[in-house]
């Protein structure tokens, strides 16, 4: 069975790129490219028979955060993995909160590209090395956050953490898996659970949000 995918990117050139790197596997199939979310959008109407979408996160009309929030609520099946230039924190912290299942950089090389697409299918979650390393930073020093219980809601587990860690060292499951003495099946739920952590936190999210808008 061939993986079905679809490419939301403003760039042609780049949507090129990520369909000649795709090429190369045998087992993924590039369904149909869009320009933007809403043109995703309109696609996924008359098509929405896809595994997974690849999702640029700056586009015009309506950016990738926007849609993958609409693509999750529509179609909960289809996983999505924001492939972006950007690695900065608030773009890594929207996205996942929006259900992006993985975040990786465009200059990724193909292997690294089809790993992550096959990793994420089974249940983990692609996540480029340096946005290993910020998620971490951002977990340890959260905003300076008053009330107690809310710092307890973005706690990690040390195994959680050493997951993360191996992550950001760029290594891959097996490696960490043999690392840390753990199954690739475990490895794979620590990095969910990880996910799963950093989209509850709405406590968190609104003082982030009060104070980009001044209001704290």
């Amino acid at each position: 069975m061939k993986v079905k995918i679809a490419i939301a990117d403003d760039n042609s050139f780049l949507i090129n790129t990520v369909r000649e790197k795709l090429s190369f596997f045998e087992d993924l199939d590039c369904k149909f490219s869009a320009i933007n979310g809403s043109k995703l959008l309109d696609l996924l109407e008359d098509n929405h028979n896809l595994d997974l979408i690849l999702m640029d996160i700056e586009m015009p009309v309506m950016n990738g955060i926007e849609t993958t929030e609409i693509v999750k609520q529509k179609y909960p099946h289809i996983k999505i993995i924001m492939l972006t230039t950007f690695d900065n924190d608030e773009n890594i912290f929207n996205a996942i909160r929006a259900g992006a299942d993985g975040y990786l950089l465009k200059e990724i090389n193909a292997k690294d590209l089809h790993d992550g697409i096959v990793d994420t299918l089974n249940g983990g979650a692609a996540m480029n090395p340096s946005i290993a390393l910020k998620t971490l930073k951002l977990l340890r020093n959260p905003l300076s956050i008053e009330n107690e219980k809310d710092k307890e809601d973005i706690k990690l587990s040390n195994r959680e953490t050493d997951v993360l860690e191996h992550l950001s060292k760029g290594l891959n499951y097996k490696q960490i898996a043999e690392n840390l003495i753990l199954s690739p099946n475990t490895v794979r739920k620590h990095i969910e659970n990880i996910y799963k952590k950093l989209q509850v936190h709405n406590k968190l999210e609104a003082v982030q949000k009060a104070k980009k808008n001044n209001l704290i």
